[in-house]
């Protein structure tokens, strides 16, 4: 398959990480770490929602590119897929691995569908506790790479990060121009009405799928609806370098940057009227804690770390 694109920037390009909404917090703990086998790497809360959770699972390290992250309200909602969303979020597995993830989803009770093919790889679909549209793509060559198996998972079958995401839009062009002219994918072959862009390597998150369903309703936010996806920028550098090129090139407003901790992001909606952040790859998750006891504390953000009695107080048990 060949691909085609702009970017010559040296920062390194795919997802950074996806934010998704949930339900309750237990239950979506027990489902990312205990079935899926995920690793969590922050347990927060909400920089705008102090009372709320924020999620953070991932692979040892907290790398970007395998971070999903999840707002979980207790009473939320479900939300509604439609033109505007993410539709699917797939994760990588190793060449060999669907048999097994079949086996363990009839064994958990987790609605999924039957192994299709997709752009010449075999994908497994499925869903959540609260309906969030996943998929586990099997990736030959990815054997090797660092696998976390602390989650109950074998290691020769756990996740290894993000696939990439599929994305539902009205029209793909100015959606798939930015993709190409900021973020470092090339646009390649199509199914149907589904384009895929690419980023040369395969690396983590190097895939983005878009869906052009003209006419379709739109979207609705609420449990199993993606928030936003975040796409990487090394640093601040790179960052500044990709906002120049939103407006500039693409007329695209962006929010000033804001300090997430973990990583520093900018925001924005793009043409096809899904949020897109950019975040930068530093500090990362080791810089409150250490990378050996990742998830096990509650970090606050500094500004709330007065208020962690209360807090404390009204956020659910997770136990």
């Amino acid at each position: 398959m060949s691909f085609i694109g702009n970017f010559n920037g040296t920062s390194p390009n795919g997802i950074h990480h996806v934010t998704a909404i949930s339900g309750p917090a237990r239950r979506n703990l027990a489902f990312y770490a205990e079935v899926l086998g995920l690793r969590l790497v922050k347990k927060t809360v909400n920089f705008d929602d102090p009372g709320t959770y924020h999620l953070y699972f991932g692979d040892a390290a907290g790398s970007p590119g395998t971070i999903l992250t999840f707002f979980p309200w207790e009473h939320a909602a479900p939300g509604r897929l439609g033109v505007g969303q993410t539709q699917e979020t797939v994760f990588r597995v190793p060449e060999g691995s669907l048999g097994w993830w079949a086996h363990r989803f009839i064994e958990k009770g987790v609605p999924h569908e039957t192994i299709t093919r997709r752009f010449g790889e075999s994908v497994l679909s499925f869903k959540d506790p609260d309906g969030m549209r996943l998929a586990l793509a099997c990736i030959p060559g990815i054997g090797d790479e660092p696998a976390w198996d602390g989650g109950g998972v074998p290691a020769e079958h756990a996740i290894r990060g993000f696939h990439g995401v599929s994305l539902l839009v009205e029209r793909g062009e100015k959606t798939g121009a930015i993709l190409t002219d900021v973020f470092g994918f090339a646009r390649g072959a199509s199914e149907g009405n589904v384009t895929r862009y690419a980023v040369a390597g395969n690396p983590l998150g190097g895939i983005v799928d878009i869906r052009e369903a003209g006419g379709f309703l739109a979207g609705r936010e609420g449990a199993g609806s993606v928030h936003h996806v975040a796409f990487r920028a090394g640093d601040d550098a790179a960052q500044e370098a990709m906002v120049a090129r939103l407006r500039e090139h693409h007329g695209q407003r962006v929010t000033e940057q804001r300090d997430r901790n973990y990583f520093r992001s900018v925001y924005f909606r793009e043409p096809g009227g899904i949020l897109f952040e950019i975040a930068t790859d530093v500090p990362g998750f080791a810089v409150d804690e250490p990378a050996e006891t990742l998830g096990e504390a509650l970090k606050l953000p500094p500004q709330y770390e007065a208020q962690r009695a209360r807090i404390e107080a009204v956020l659910p048990a997770l136990a």
